[in-house]
C-alpha cells in the first residue's frame, strides 16, 4: 500500500486490503480487512461505513499496513487484535490459548438447556469447565446462569490469565473459580458438580499437519493435540467426572466428529453414566457427546 496522488479513504483501503489478502488465500479477506482496520482506527466495524469516504490519520493508516503484513504472513485476526466474539460476547485472546470457535456454542447452549431447569428447582447449579482456556464457556455460563457457581480448570497459568481478564471484564469473577490444574485432579475428591462440560484437545497427533498451516503455526498445540488417538484427555476426564458429579448431573464433552464412537464407548463403559444421543452441529456433524450419572 505505498502512497499515491490518490487519498487513502477507508473505502480504498478497504477494496485494496481485500484483494490483497484474497490473493494470499485468506479464507474471509473482507471480514479480516474490516476488523483489522476498525482495531487501527479504534473504532467499531460498523462506524467504517460512516467514514468511508475519509482519509484515516497517518498513524492509523500505518498500523493497519503492519497489521496486514501480519496477517498475510498466516497471523490469525484474533490474535493480531487481541479480540473474539463467542455467544455475541467480545472475549480477550493470546496466543496462549486457542481461539473460539463457533461450534463451541452448541456446547454451551446444550449446558444451558440442561442448567436452566435445575436453577429453576434448585435454586443453583455447580458447574466444572475442564480445559477452560480463554475461559469463555465458564464465563457465559455464569453470565447466563445468575445462581451459578463455576470451577474453570486448565493445566496452563498462561491460558488461566487470559481467562481471568475475560472473568473481571464480564463482571463474573466472583462467581468463576480458576484452578491450576491437570483436569479433576486439581478438585478435592470431594467436591461435587452438577455440570462437568470440557472442550479439551481432540485432535490425533496424525492430523497435526493436516490442521491449517495458521492453526499450526500460531495456536498452542498443547491445546490441540490429545495424543495418538485423539480420546487420551477425554479418557482419563470420564472417571474422575463419574466421581465428582452428583447423581443426575452431566457430563458434555466437545469433540470432533472423527472420534464419536469411540468417545462414546468410553462413556458407555463407565458403569456410572448413561449415555445420551450425540449433539450435532450446524453442519450436522457430532459435536457434543452427553452423559448424565446414574442415581445411586
Amino acid at each position: 500500500m505505498s502512497e499515491t496522488q490518490e487519498v487513502w479513504t477507508v473505502g480504498r483501503l478497504l477494496g485494496w486490503t481485500t484483494d490483497f489478502l484474497r490473493n494470499r488465500g485468506a479464507d474471509s479477506p473482507r471480514l479480516d480487512a474490516e476488523v483489522l482496520l476498525a482495531h487501527a482506527l479504534g473504532c467499531r466495524r460498523i462506524e467504517l461505513y460512516t467514514t468511508f469516504d475519509s482519509e484515516p490519520p497517518a498513524a492509523a493508516r500505518d498500523a493497519f499496513r503492519q497489521l496486514v503484513r501480519e496477517r498475510s504472513s498466516g497471523k490469525p485476526v484474533a490474535y493480531l487484535v487481541g479480540r473474539r466474539e463467542f455467544y455475541s460476547l467480545p472475549f480477550s485472546v493470546t496466543p496462549d490459548v486457542l481461539i473460539p470457535r463457533p461450534e463451541t456454542e452448541l456446547l454451551l447452549i446444550r449446558l444451558l438447556d440442561l442448567a436452566r431447569p435445575l436453577m429453576a428447582s434448585a435454586g443453583t447449579v455447580r458447574i466444572a469447565d475442564v480445559g477452560t482456556g480463554s475461559g469463555i464457556l465458564a464465563i457465559c455460563a455464569a453470565r447466563s446462569l445468575q445462581q451459578s457457581q463455576v470451577t474453570a480448570i486448565d493445566i496452563s497459568p498462561a491460558a488461566l490469565d487470559v481467562a481471568r481478564a475475560n472473568a473481571a471484564e464480564h463482571h463474573v469473577s466472583e462467581r468463576v473459580e480458576l484452578v491450576s490444574g491437570d483436569l479433576l485432579a486439581a478438585v478435592p475428591a470431594g467436591s461435587e458438580f452438577d455440570f462437568v462440560v470440557a472442550n479439551l484437545p481432540y485432535v490425533k497427533a496424525s492430523e497435526f499437519e493436516e490442521l491449517a498451516a495458521d492453526v499450526r503455526q500460531f495456536e498452542p498445540k498443547l491445546a490441540l493435540v490429545a495424543g495418538e488417538r485423539g480420546t487420551e484427555l477425554i479418557e482419563r476426564l470420564i472417571p474422575q467426572a463419574a466421581e465428582r458429579l452428583a447423581p443426575g448431573g452431566w457430563l458434555l464433552l466437545e469433540i470432533g466428529p472423527a472420534i464419536d464412537d469411540d468417545v462414546r464407548r468410553l462413556v458407555a463403559a463407565e458403569p456410572a453414566f448413561e449415555l445420551s444421543s450425540t449433539s450435532k452441529d450446524l453442519a450436522g456433524l457430532a459435536r457434543v457427546v452427553q452423559a448424565r450419572k446414574l442415581a445411586k
